[in-house]
């Protein structure tokens, strides 16, 4: 019975479970993005959060930690120091899994897991945002919405004639 056995086993045995994760988590704090099946991208997720976390504090104790879990000293030392600087300030959710479709072979779903802050694409106009607020569960999709949304942009507008 596997009650209470939550995380993907992944068909495989402790050992190369453990293996595959290292090496996966090694790929990608190395490359900051790696296409993989989605059950693997899942499984990493829950595997390489946690050891991003103690990378935001620089201690010695944090890097035998992180090293304990990756066996590579080039890994520990890109982790505590480029990814670390991006990060420093980001509550949690390092890493984002896009689904990218099936694989031809076996139509396993794939997947593409990337570092959130590595990518140029979603982050390139974040630079301007004034930020600093929790993100609201509501309020986005109402006639409200809309209203605040124009009145923001005919501020804007006024603004700009000044």
């Amino acid at each position: 019975m596997r009650h209470g056995k939550k995380f993907n086993h992944l068909g495989r045995k402790v050992g190369h479970r453990k293996a595959l994760l290292r090496n996966l988590a090694i790929s990608l704090i190395e490359y900051k993005r790696i296409n993989t099946t989605l059950a693997k991208a899942k499984a990493l997720r829950v595997f390489v959060e946690p050891i991003v976390t103690k990378a935001k504090t620089d201690s010695t104790h944090n890097r035998r930690v992180a090293f304990s879990y990756l066996q590579n000293k080039e890994a520990v030392k890109e982790l505590f120091g480029d990814i670390a600087k991006r990060i420093g300030d980001r509550p949690g959710g390092y890493v984002r899994i896009i689904k990218t479709g099936t694989r031809k072979g076996d139509a396993a779903e794939m997947a593409m897991i990337e570092f959130v802050d590595f990518n140029e694409v979603y982050t390139a106009g974040s630079e301007t945002s004034t930020g600093g607020g929790r993100r609201r569960r509501r309020g986005g999709k109402g006639k409200g919405a809309k209203a605040a949304a124009a009145a923001t942009t005919t501020a804007a507008a006024s603004q700009e004639e000044e």
